[in-house]
């Protein structure tokens, strides 16, 4: 079974093992009922990866899972804002729906592997599953994809992790298919690009104004629209402007309606909810040298696995609260170890 998004990516990868020789089924997945205009989200989406599973003679389903999307993903990134943590939808939507309960289902319906068009290589070593990098360094998805163990590793297959971008594109025009020019998803997938993020929280739960507080004088430099709209380490509408000092959010209260800002902040370590904390094979050993990467295509940090925290060697910005850290083998930066989500 190969969840075909609609984009070329997930095109090539079904397009790709069509060519060697498997049995190769479409799905795609009917996540969110409102509007959408980007992501794999849209009807336009839907009705583009039908078109590649019929110009590739394969039959094509489309799952609704919306009920669970809304209830694992979209509502879980609501309240993490009303309590001013940074979610990452993408993430949990990998945890909970694609390589939950879409590879249970291919599972029950007697598919061998579940495949899709992220860019990150599984491999086989000693007998146990890694979890790799992919080829294409710029458009590397190991970072959403960190929290897979080895139950799901063992029943998934990235077809598209040894190539390049370009050679997923290249071969995808060699092919013909309809998505071969489509340009990549950005955004979050159930957020429409007219209302954006303020219009879709804003229907969902109350948005209050708050005052900006300098850490170091206590004087108020400003004020922002919705408290609940700030991450911290943002330096957009941070007081700037009134005195020219260029200000980031160091912590932010909505209880309080409150965020204290600061001059360019660092961070020594970043402690982890232990409930999120998941391993590829086995946790790390406290103590144990890694990698750590706390955003999708953010500079990969050397720290050490220390009591449930992720200790830097040397100063970094801050890790916002909901922020996913994934963490990478220190001799074999290309391996993922496992990931957390900060506390």
């Amino acid at each position: 079974m190969v969840a075909m998004s609609g984009g070329v990516d997930s095109s090539v990868a079904a397009a790709l093992l069509v060519a060697d020789g498997h049995e190769v089924v479409g799905a795609t997945l009917k996540l969110w009922g409102g509007p959408s205009d980007s992501g794999c989200c849209s009807v336009a989406d839907v009705d583009d990866a039908r078109r590649v599973a019929q110009q590739l003679g394969i039959a094509h389903h489309v799952f609704n899972f919306t009920e669970q999307f809304g209830a694992q993903v979209v509502e879980p990134y609501v309240d993490a804002h009303a309590r001013g943590r940074t979610p990452n939808p993408c993430i949990e939507c990998n945890r909970h729906v694609k390589f939950d309960l879409l590879l249970e289902r291919a599972r029950r319906l007697g598919f061998d592997l579940l495949a899709t068009g992220h860019h990150a290589r599984v491999a086989v070593e000693d007998g146990r599953y890694r979890l790799r990098r992919g080829a294409d360094p710029a458009k590397d998805q190991s970072y959403v994809l960190s929290m897979l163990g080895q139950a799901a590793l063992a029943g998934v297959v990235f077809p598209v992790g040894a190539l390049t971008k370009a050679e997923v594109r290249s071969h995808a025009a060699a092919l013909g298919l309809r998505t071969a020019a489509k340009p990549d998803s950005q955004d979050v997938c159930f957020i429409h690009g007219v209302e954006g993020r303020q219009g879709f929280l804003g229907r969902r739960i109350d948005l209050h104004p708050a005052t900006l507080v300098d850490a170091g004088t206590g004087e108020t430099v400003g004020s922002v629209d919705a408290v609940e709209l700030v991450t911290v380490g943002q330096r957009r509408g941070m007081g700037h402007s009134t005195d020219g000092a260029r200000r980031y959010a160091v912590a932010v209260d909505v209880s309080r309606r409150r965020v204290v800002v600061g001059a360019d902040p660092s961070v020594g370590e970043v402690a982890l909810d232990p409930t999120t904390v998941t391993w590829v094979d086995g946790p790390l050993p406290d103590g144990a040298p890694a990698v750590a990467q706390v955003s999708a295509h953010g500079r990969p940090a050397p720290c050490r696995w220390t009591g449930g925290r992720v200790v830097f060697e040397a100063p970094q910005r801050p890790v916002a609260p909901g922020q996913t850290v994934a963490l990478y083998h220190d001799g074999d930066p290309d391996a993922v170890v496992g990931a957390g989500v900060a506390a």
